[in-house]
């Protein structure tokens, strides 16, 4: 059985191959070829603070697993990521336990893997102007994974304290070598945007449907809870609306769930999944003023083929053997 750490798992899933692997999963996802159950959690004493836990099968190459995760919001103020666990890969003939992974790890890479996704499929091909609403993990994940499918060449980043973004943004700006500015509001953040990132935990809309530009494409990402709300109702109703997939989207996605509250929408709003549109199931972009919209809450698909992908790297990439990241237990 392999074992796989952090380390290993940064290492061995680059962002390029991980928006790869998630187009098989949400490709696969659209054709019925998973089972995905609703999310469960567990809510512990302290408010934010939980355990989730993920199961999910799919048939190509045939496998199933589970990602168990917790999620302490706070620790990003220390230093800490926000989501650790693991995620256990099981083969589907004789049941066999084939792989244990960095749970935190891979959620951050397939998340903003799956906005990736989202953006080739959605956003305009010249889109080269970023917002990024918040400075954490999946912020900076996301950053980079929007340079692998469109040129960027600025981004504009906010967050809630304007010390933290200024810090962002000179450390991101060194590390890719492009314009990465922090602005004073959400509104000016997006002002120019042809592409707008949320990853942020908010509970209250922060991005009013108002200030969002013509023919932009947004990724909502940080609203992955019902009781989260990254964007406002009118932002989902301004936009063709897209999703992972949509029992979860119906589940827990709460800016969505507001709008419908609201009276302003119902299911038919949601036009498909990212696999839809990727296996010519359901439309994509239909104009170029068209402001475009994928909303993420995650599914285990994409943790998935995450891990068969570490797990064929593992086992068949000689550099993979000899980097010395690759564990290896009897189980």
């Amino acid at each position: 059985m392999v074992v796989l750490d952090r380390h290993a798992v940064e290492a061995l899933l680059p962002m390029a191959e991980c928006i790869e692997a998630v187009a098989h999963g949400m490709a696969r996802t659209a054709r019925g070829g998973t089972r995905q159950p609703p999310r469960s959690r567990l809510d512990l004493p302290v408010p934010g603070n939980l355990l989730s836990m993920m199961p999910g099968w799919i048939d190509e190459p045939e496998a199933f697993g589970i990602k168990v995760v917790s999620v302490f919001p706070g620790n990003f103020d220390v230093g800490l990521p926000s989501h650790r666990g693991l995620v256990l890969l099981f083969e589907a003939v004789h049941g066999a336990l084939v792989g244990i992974f960095d749970g935190g790890t891979i959620t951050g890479i397939r998340t903003a893997a799956a906005s990736a996704l989202a953006t080739r499929l959605l956003s305009r091909p010249e889109s080269s102007d970023l917002a990024v609403l918040g400075y954490g993990e999946q912020a900076e994940q996301h950053l980079a994974a929007m340079q692998v499918v469109r040129p960027i060449t600025h981004v504009t980043v906010w967050g809630r304290s304007a010390e933290k973004a200024a810090a962002f943004c000179r450390r991101m700006s060194a590390k890719h070598g492009i314009s990465v500015e922090p602005a004073r509001s959400v509104q000016e953040a997006v002002a120019t945007a042809d592409i707008i990132c949320t990853t942020t935990a908010s509970r209250e809309p922060i991005l009013q449907g108002a200030w969002l530009p013509t023919g932009c494409h947004l990724n909502v990402v940080g609203s992955s809870f019902p009781q989260n709300r990254e964007i406002d109702a009118e932002a989902v109703l301004r936009s063709r609306f897209y999703v992972d997939y949509k029992p979860s989207t119906l589940a827990l996605a709460g800016d969505y769930q507001d709008a419908v509250a609201q009276g302003l929408i119902d299911e038919s709003h949601i036009i498909g999944g990212t696999g839809d549109v990727l296996e010519g199931l359901a439309p994509g972009r239909i104009t170029p003023g068209d402001i475009t919209l994928y909303k993420s809450v995650g599914i285990v698909a994409q943790d998935l083929v995450a891990a068969q992908h570490l797990l064929n790297k593992a086992l068949n990439d000689p550099a993979a053997a000899a980097s010395g990241l690759v564990q290896s237990i009897a189980f």
